[in-house]
């Protein structure tokens, strides 16, 4: 199983501290099915400021790890970026690492509480530039709650999202929960990563995600989402079905 976003890389952002809570995380990734994360610490938030080449070195440095430890993890580098109005001025300067180095996916995060006006012309932006945006747990995001029509829009007019395995299996309330479910019903979503971090709340739930998955809409739509993991890695184009606005009145089985 892959985990395309996973904040395991020591002392970089709010994942572990140290070497030894990043090799926990490890054996609790293995422990899922997990055989290869993407490593995308916070980059270009209030908080942290995670430089592609650094990144790499950490990654390098976690996989030499692993391997004298005898886990049997791959640790690939990414990058979660936060939208601003500079982001395709960043990736030409080099600063913004695609996952996996040169798959041209980039993770792109939004503020909890807001989604920047610019937003959508800074998406179009990045695909100008031949990249492939990626917003990351939009679920998660309290505009885009209120507002889905956003979130249609977007993917419409190229983004690929990514929904957190935690959300699925309702570990952030019941709104996210609604929303991710909104967003396989109506093809808003391409990919399920776990964004698990070093603390209790963010873990990686993905067995228990893509179990919830296949009950609710079968094996074949939950290996939809597997294979679109392989995909991203390989630089190919996910599957993507024709996008819906999502209808508010219309009500899912678990709610």
């Amino acid at each position: 199983m892959i985990d395309l976003n996973c904040h395991i890389l020591p002392g970089m952002d709010d994942g572990p501290r140290d070497k030894e809570e990043s090799l926990k995380m490890a054996e609790a990734a293995v422990q899922q099915g997990i055989d290869t994360i993407v490593a995308a610490p916070h980059h270009l938030n209030s908080r942290y400021d995670n430089k592609s080449q650094a990144i790499l070195e950490q990654c390098a440095q976690l996989n030499d790890t692993l391997y004298q430890e005898g886990i049997e993890l791959k640790v690939l580098p990414g990058q979660e970026v936060r939208m601003h109005g500079e982001l395709s001025e960043a990736i030409d300067s080099g600063d913004i690492l695609p996952m996996n180095q040169n798959s041209g996916y980039i993770y792109i995060g939004f503020p909890q509480h807001e989604v920047p006006h610019y937003a959508k012309q800074v998406l179009y932006d990045i695909q100008l530039d031949g990249y492939k945006p990626v917003i990351v747990h939009p679920e998660r995001n309290r505009i885009l709650q209120q507002q889905p029509e956003l979130l249609y829009h977007f993917v419409k007019n190229g983004a690929i999202t990514q929904i957190t395995a935690g959300s699925l299996v309702g570990k952030y309330g019941r709104e996210p929960q609604k929303l991710a479910y909104q967003m396989i019903e109506y093809n808003l979503a391409h990919l399920v990563a776990s964004n698990a971090s070093a603390t209790k709340k963010h873990q990686f739930y993905m067995k228990e995600a893509y179990n919830k998955i296949s009950k609710k809409y079968g094996a074949g739509v939950m290996y939809r989402y597997m294979e679109n993991a392989h995909v991203v890695l390989e630089g190919e184009m996910v599957y993507t079905a024709p996008p819906e606005r999502i209808r508010t009145k219309k009500r899912l089985g678990i709610f």
